[in-house]
C-alpha cells in the first residue's frame, strides 16, 4: 500500500501513473500483436470483422471498467483518512455490485448483438466471423470484470505496480495462445477469441489470491459482506457515473463505427489499424488521468486540498509535455506502424490512416488535460460535469455520422473527436475554475 498524500506532487503522480501506463501499453501491444496475427495468419477480412465489433466489446468491458474505477473512489477516501473498518466494508459490497452488473451485462449482451451489429451496418460477408468472434468475448466478460474490480481496488489502496505484473504475464500468455490456437491449431478468429478470455482468467485469478495472502490486514470479514444502504448509496453512484462517463464515449464510437462500416472494408481494416496506434499514444495521456483518480480521493480523505489543487495543475503540465513527444512521434513513424501492423502497402488504406493519426496527435493538447479535469473531478465527488462533458462527445459522434461523415467520408471521421476533445475540456476547464475543491469541502479548509 502507498499513501500518495505525501511527497511532490508530481513525483508522486508520475510514479503512481507509471505502472499504470506500462500495464496500458502492455494491453495495447497485445491489440497490435493480435491485429498482426490475425492479419498475416487468418485473413484481412478476419481483421476487420475483429475491428467491425471491437467498439461493441470495448463499450461493454468499459462500461465494467469505469464501474470497478468507481467503486474504488471510496476505497481511495477511507485510506486516505485510514478508516480500516470502512475499507473493508467497501471492498466487500464493491465486489458483490461488480459481479452483479457482469452477469447481467453478459446475458443482455449475448442476447441482443447480432440485432447491434446489424444496427452497426457490419458487412454481410463480416457478419458470421463478427458473430464468432465477439461471442466468445461477451462470454468471458465475468474474468474481465474479476481482474479490473482487484486491480482497481489495489490502485485505491496506492499499488499500482502488481496489477501490472500480472497483466504482463496474461499479455505473454495470451500472445503464446494466439499463436497456438490459430497457426498449430487452426481454430481461426475463434482461437484469437478463446485465448483473450483465457488470458483475462488468469490475470484475473492471479489479482485475487495476490489480494487474499498479501492484504489480509483489510479483507472483508464475514460482517463486512452484509448490505449497508449507506456504503450502498455512496457506491453506487460512484460507479455508475465513471461507467456511464466511459460507456456514453464508447457508445458515440459505436454510432461512429456504423459510419465507417458504410465506408467499406478498406476504410473499416484502415480504422482498425490506425485505432491500434491511438490507443498506444492515448495511453501515456489518459494513465495519468486515472492516476489522479486516487490520488486526489486520498488527498480528499486526508483533507489536502492545496495538494489537490497543485497536483492537477502539475498533472496537466505533465501531459501536454508528452503531447509533445507523441506528435513528433506519430508525424515520424505514423506510416511505418501502419505497415507493420497490417503488413498492407495499399495506398488507400495507409492515406487514410496516416490522416487518421496525424490529425488526432496534433489535438492531444486538448485531450490530456480533458483525461486529468473528468478524473479529478470524479475522485472529488463530482459526477454530473463529467457526464456532461461525456454527452458532449456522444453528441459530437451522432452529428459526425449524420452530417460530416456523408460530406467528407473518412476526413468527417477523423475530425470528429478533435472537435469533441475541444468543447469537453473548455466545458471542464470552466467548470473546474468556477467550483475548486476548496469551495466544494469549505469544512476541509
Amino acid at each position: 500500500m502507498k499513501d500518495l498524500t505525501k511527497g511532490y506532487p508530481a513525483k508522486v503522480i508520475i510514479l503512481f501513473a507509471l505502472p499504470i501506463m506500462f500495464g496500458s501499453i502492455f494491453q495495447t501491444l497485445y491489440n497490435l500483436c493480435d491485429s498482426m496475427i490475425v492479419s498475416n495468419y487468418i485473413n484481412s477480412d478476419a481483421l476487420a470483422s475483429v475491428g467491425a465489433t471491437a467498439v461493441v466489446s470495448n463499450t461493454l468491458i468499459g462500461f465494467i471498467n469505469g464501474l470497478t474505477q468507481g467503486l474504488a473512489i471510496p476505497v481511495a477516501r477511507y485510506f486516505g483518512a485510514k478508516d480500516t473498518p470502512s475499507i473493508k466494508r467497501n471492498i466487500a459490497q464493491s465486489f458483490i455490485i461488480t459481479f452483479v452488473s457482469a452477469i447481467v451485462i453478459t446475458v443482455l449482451s449475448l442476447i441482443l448483438i447480432k440485432p447491434v451489429l446489424v444496427l452497426l451496418n457490419t458487412p454481410d460477408e463480416l457478419m458470421e466471423s463478427s458473430l464468432t468472434y465477439v461471442n466468445i468475448i461477451l462470454a468471458g466478460i465475468i474474468f474481465t470484470a474479476l481482474y479490473n474490480s482487484c486491480a482497481n481496488i489495489l490502485r485505491a489502496l496506492g499499488n499500482s505496480r502488481t496489477p501490472l505484473y500480472f497483466l504482463m504475464v496474461a499479455v505473454v500468455i495470451n500472445i503464446g495462445l494466439d499463436l497456438l490456437f490459430i497457426r498449430v491449431f487452426d481454430m481461426g478468429i475463434a482461437g484469437a477469441a478463446y485465448a483473450t478470455i483465457i488470458s483475462q482468467f488468469i490475470s484475473g485469478a492471479l489479482t485475487l489470491t495476490y489480494m487474499i495472502v498479501k492484504y489480509k490486514s483489510i479483507l472483508p470479514g464475514k460482517g463486512d459482506w452484509k448490505i449497508i444502504s449507506a456504503d450502498i448509496s455512496e457506491l453506487i453512484p460512484s460507479g455508475l457515473a465513471m461507467a456511464l462517463m466511459g460507456c456514453i464515449v464508447n457508445i458515440g464510437t459505436v454510432i461512429l463505427q456504423s459510419g465507417i462500416n458504410g465506408l467499406g472494408n478498406t476504410i473499416i481494416t484502415a480504422h482498425t489499424a490506425s485505432r491500434r496506434i491511438f490507443d498506444i499514444l492515448t495511453v501515456f495521456l489518459y494513465t495519468v488521468g486515472i492516476g489522479m483518480t486516487t490520488y486526489v480521493s486520498q488527498n480528499i480523505g486526508a483533507k489536502k486540498l492545496d495538494r489537490v489543487k497543485t497536483g492537477i495543475r502539475q498533472a496537466i503540465i505533465i501531459t501536454m509535455c508528452e503531447t509533445v513527444i507523441l506528435i513528433t512521434i506519430c508525424f515520424i513513424f505514423g506510416k511505418s506502424l501502419i505497415i507493420w501492423i497490417t503488413g498492407s502497402t495499399d495506398p488507400e488504406l495507409l492515406k487514410n490512416s496516416v490522416m487518421y493519426i496525424r490529425i488526432s496527435s496534433l489535438n492531444f493538447f486538448w485531450l490530456g488535460p480533458l483525461f486529468i479535469l473528468r478524473c479529478s473531478m470524479q475522485g472529488m465527488g463530482r459526477k454530473i460535469v463529467p457526464l456532461i462533458s461525456s454527452g458532449i462527445e456522444l453528441t459530437c459522434k451522432i452529428m459526425s455520422v449524420l452530417i460530416l461523415t456523408p460530406l467528407w467520408g473518412y476526413l468527417g471521421i477523423a475530425i470528429t473527436e478533435p472537435i469533441s476533445w475541444f468543447l469537453c475540456t473548455a466545458l471542464l476547464t470552466i467548470m473546474y475554475l468556477t467550483k475548486k475543491p476548496e469551495k466544494m469541502y469549505p469544512e476541509l479548509c
